[in-house]
């Protein structure tokens, strides 16, 4: 049983921790490889690879940074089948949707890089008695990345590229669960040594790496109770924290919109990934004029969202990761029918080993029950039908999250006020829609700290002003 290894300084080497966990394939319940605990000692080890190699990092031209990005992009997207692959093990994904998420990752991950080839690093302003202003814009230093594991591969490189190419080194820190795949993509890394490196393990090597006074800023992608914490550490530190936590998205549907096709949709928006992303759609508001014919296509389109192990052909849905995320998605349906919700679709179990749990619509849901209010991170639908538009805006908005939110609708007016969700992303008419040029933040629980776009590189910069007078005369 192959034991994984941290990559530090360019080296792979055994984790100082005595500790070993299962890595779980999810579809069969087979061990499939160990990962070590982790340990502060580790972490010692890589902020220090890190900080090492900063200053020679940061001195490279920004193109030069930028290149060595892209080249390492290149060689990921050769390899994104093996990765998706990895990714099934681990996580059940099926490799065709991991493979597509993957190459998005590559894309995005090049652009933004090619960004910092635009941003302003230094600007300089003249003034009219000849004196001069020149701001700059300082990296970080060794900054530190915590992913989750329902996008093992995209999460760690949607997280690189403005770090990096500001001039920043970087510390990586996997889920647990998930860690293989993110092991392989550090095999195919061609930065300097010591520019990326990988610490393996739980919580005893994620706290003192969010919490490492070396480390000025974390970027952390996870729940919002771990993400309290993380806040907490780096504050005390002075230092920076971008946070992204929990969702529990709403879709609101306008009485105009094609039923068939918006269902379609939305089963795509509530399923796949078995649900397992932080803007699944948890939450759907359809107007009453199309309510019945929507409900029947999306139950319709729940009952061909085919479970089963991701790396065989036409499988939809795999497993959830393990049995504690499937006990989380069976409590949420067993509350809901409890007070008074009807299951329309799924809701069963199969039998058989794999953590597997079906495509489920609910209906006669409301904001009282568990499946409303919490983050479910399954395959779930639950509806609700409203009167108007307007109310669905108004019960969408009725949550302690705000990461992102869907409005199908043709209406001018309605696009307009569907501006106004608290959340850090609307998608209008098409759920995950967008480019390179997105910048957002989350609102409520669901985190904090603007990213995408020229606010990542904000993020991962420090500002200084130099100002410059002419000599005094005599």
């Amino acid at each position: 049983m192959k034991t994984l290894q941290n990559l530090v300084g360019g080296i792979w080497e055994d984790s100082l921790s005595d500790a070993l966990l299962d890595v779980v394939n999810p579809a069969t319940e087979d061990v499939v490889a160990r990962v070590p605990g982790g340990c502060r000692r580790d972490v010692d080890r890589a902020v220090a690879a890190a900080a090492r190699a900063q200053p020679a990092w940061a001195a490279l031209p920004v193109a030069e940074r930028v290149a060595h990005i892209s080249a390492w992009a290149d060689t990921v997207a050769e390899h994104a089948d093996e990765l998706a692959g990895l990714e099934c093990r681990e996580m059940g994904k099926p490799t065709g949707i991991g493979r597509t998420f993957i190459d998005g990752a590559v894309a995005g991950l090049k652009a933004a890089a090619a960004q910092a080839l635009s941003y302003g690093f230094e600007e300089t302003i003249g003034h009219p008695d000849g004196s001069a202003t020149r701001v700059l814009r300082h990296p970080l230093g060794a900054t530190a990345v915590i992913t989750p594991w329902n996008f093992p591969v995209p999460m760690v490189l949607g997280a690189l590229g403005p770090l990096l190419a500001a001039g920043n080194t970087v510390v990586v820190k996997p889920s647990e669960l998930s860690p293989m795949s993110a092991v392989r993509l550090f095999e195919l890394l061609n930065l300097p040594p010591g520019v990326v490196n990988l610490v393996l393990g739980d919580a005893r090597a994620g706290v003192p790496l969010a919490e490492h006074e070396e480390i000025r800023l974390v970027h952390f992608t996870g729940s919002v109770e771990a993400g309290r914490k993380v806040g907490a550490g780096t504050g005390r530190l002075l230092h920076r924290a971008v946070l992204e936590l929990g969702g529990k998205d709403p879709v609101v549907i306008d009485s105009g919109v094609d039923p068939a096709a918006t269902a379609a949709a939305v089963a795509f928006g509530a399923f796949v990934n078995t649900g397992q992303i932080c803007t699944s759609m948890e939450r759907v508001y359809v107007h009453q004029e199309i309510a019945d014919e929507f409900i029947d296509a999306l139950v319709q389109a729940a009952q061909t969202y085919t479970m089963g192990d991701g790396h065989d052909e036409g499988v939809m849905m795999g497993p959830l990761v393990d049995g504690r995320q499937r006990d989380i998605v069976r409590r949420h349906v067993a509350d809901a029918v409890e007070r008074g919700a009807t299951v329309r679709a799924g809701g069963i179990d199969p039998d058989g080993k794999g953590f597997f749990y079906p495509a489920t619509v609910l209906t006669g849901v409301d904001e009282s029950m568990l499946v409303m209010k919490e983050e479910t991170f399954g395959p779930l639908a639950p509806v609700v039908v409203v009167a108007s538009f307007e109310e669905g805006l108004e019960r969408a908005s009725r949550s302690r999250f705000g990461l992102a939110a869907t409005v199908y609708t043709d209406d001018p007016d309605h696009i307009a006020a569907a501006a106004r969700l608290p959340a850090g992303v609307v998608w209008i008419n098409q759920w995950q829609g967008g480019g390179p040029e997105r910048l957002y933040e989350p609102a409520g629980d669901s985190g904090m700290g603007a990213t995408g776009s020229t606010a990542a590189y904000d993020a991962a910069t420090r500002a200084a002003t130099v100002h410059i007078a002419p000599r005094p005369t005599p």
